[in-house]
């Protein structure tokens, strides 16, 4: 097993595919990070030898993953929101940000439908 930015990857699957696992690389980031390291995209990830691993470590570490990446997308949606955008705005309401439309769907990022009360049918006594 591998273990990158502390992450451990699977071991049965190709490099590629497995690199994938760490917050912050796809698909396009690992092929290219792979290819700059000269190390064929279709290795499993439990054939890369000792030295291997340590690159692909030593490389993964100069790029924004994880902890760090988390971290900075959390600040960058304060700052919209300290600075008054509209942007900021809607995240702050919990709405849609890229100017979907919200009267009947955005159930996504609004969560389950909540009606004015509690459903139930209250009985008066006449």
């Amino acid at each position: 097993m591998i273990r990158v930015s502390g992450v451990v990857l699977p071991g049965h699957k190709h490099i590629v595919i497995a690199l994938t696992h760490v917050k912050g690389i796809g698909r396009p980031l690992a092929a290219r990070l792979l290819k700059e390291l000269h190390i064929p995209l279709t290795k499993k990830a439990d054939a890369l030898t000792e030295e291997e691993q340590a690159r692909i470590r030593a490389r993964v570490e100069r790029e924004v993953v994880e902890g760090e990446l988390s971290r900075k997308v959390s600040m960058d949606i304060k700052r919209l929101q300290d600075i008054g955008t509209w942007r900021g705005y809607r995240h702050r309401r919990k709405l849609p940000v890229r100017g979907q439309s919200s009267r009947r769907n955005a159930r996504t990022k609004r969560g389950k439908k909540r009606t004015g009360l509690s459903g139930r049918v209250t009985l008066t006594k006449t």
